[in-house]
């Protein structure tokens, strides 16, 4: 989901926004004090539990959004001229200067940098999804059931991106601002516009995606978007970067991948290596797409900018 936010603004712009990941961050932030300012009990019905988690979910797309525009409005659309490494160095920029200014204020408000998401029994409970038989034991494989929830969430996220971009009239002109901006902007496309709005839906993705991953992993800092934001870009150029698609699928394939090293690394080092250097894998497979296939599995959905 974070590799979405990459890959729509290099889809209009490409341009890569090195500070989505700090967005995302952002939002998990927003997601974490309006739980605990809700203070759900941890024996709630599950339905009260939903619902404040779906109350956060949207306060962290909308912070994360208005965000995403402040941060285009002030940092990128004054550079949308110069060549390309200057705006990646003011997103770059930008994405220290979240860091310090969320680790700031969170010092100020609780004198902590870090925060931890409410635990609620019933989302960790262990839900059976299959039982077979390896040699001759019985196995059983079971999911948990936020992780289930985080799963459903992303589809439906992703199946509202794919409608909004593919059959709406917002859509027809982010893909028009993406392929040509001067000659949609000939056509009557207001382009600062429609970029603005590509960051307002990059930036909401990625804000309720932080909260998701807050909810998963319980306690975040202000640092927690480094690694995950690596490996959205790494998904999105596995994917196929500009495709949105892709970038979900990049990200799957990404996560299968590191799953199977975290399980099996040490088995095929004869224990060299155990689970801890899985993360190597995002960054080697990075480092092979754009070596032998730079346009991704399924390939670059982009305009060529004259």
């Amino acid at each position: 989901m974070i590799a979405l936010g990459y890959t729509m603004v290099y889809g209009v712009l490409q341009f890569i926004n090195f500070a989505h990941s700090e967005i995302f961050m952002v939002g998990a932030f927003i997601g974490v004090e309006l739980m605990l300012a809700l203070a759900i009990p941890s024996t709630a019905p599950l339905m009260l539990i939903l619902a404040g988690i779906l109350l956060a979910v949207a306060a962290g797309m909308v912070g994360s959004g208005l965000l995403a525009v402040a941060i285009e409005r002030i940092a990128y659309r004054p550079l949308r001229g110069a060549p390309r490494l200057v705006p990646l160095i003011s997103a770059i920029g930008v994405s220290f200067f979240l860091q310090d200014a969320v680790r700031a204020l969170e010092g100020l408000l609780n004198n902590a940098f870090y925060r931890n998401y409410p635990s609620f029994p019933i989302l960790n409970q262990q839900i059976p999804i299959a039982a077979f038989t390896v040699a001759g034991e019985p196995v059983q494989m079971q999911i948990q059931a936020k992780v289930l929830f985080i799963i459903v969430a992303s589809l439906l996220m992703l199946t509202g991106l794919n409608f909004v971009v593919n059959a709406t009239r917002l859509g027809r002109a982010i893909r028009a601002v993406a392929q040509d901006r001067p000659t949609a902007a000939l056509m009557g496309v207001n382009v600062d516009r429609i970029i603005m709005l590509t960051f307002l839906l990059g930036g909401a993705l990625g804000g309720a995606t932080g909260v998701l991953y807050g909810i998963r992993v319980g306690r975040i800092d202000p640092y927690l978007g480094f690694i995950p934001g690596i490996k959205a870009f790494t998904a999105a150029v596995l994917g196929g970067i500009g495709n949105i698609t892709g970038a979900m699928l990049g990200g799957i394939v990404l996560g299968v991948l590191e799953g199977f090293a975290g399980a099996y690394l040490s088995q095929f080092t004869g224990g060299a290596f155990g689970a801890e250097y899985k993360d190597i894998f995002a960054f080697l497979i990075l480092i092979l797409i754009l070596m032998f296939r730079p346009t991704g599995l399924l390939g670059e959905q982009v305009g060529q900018k004259a």
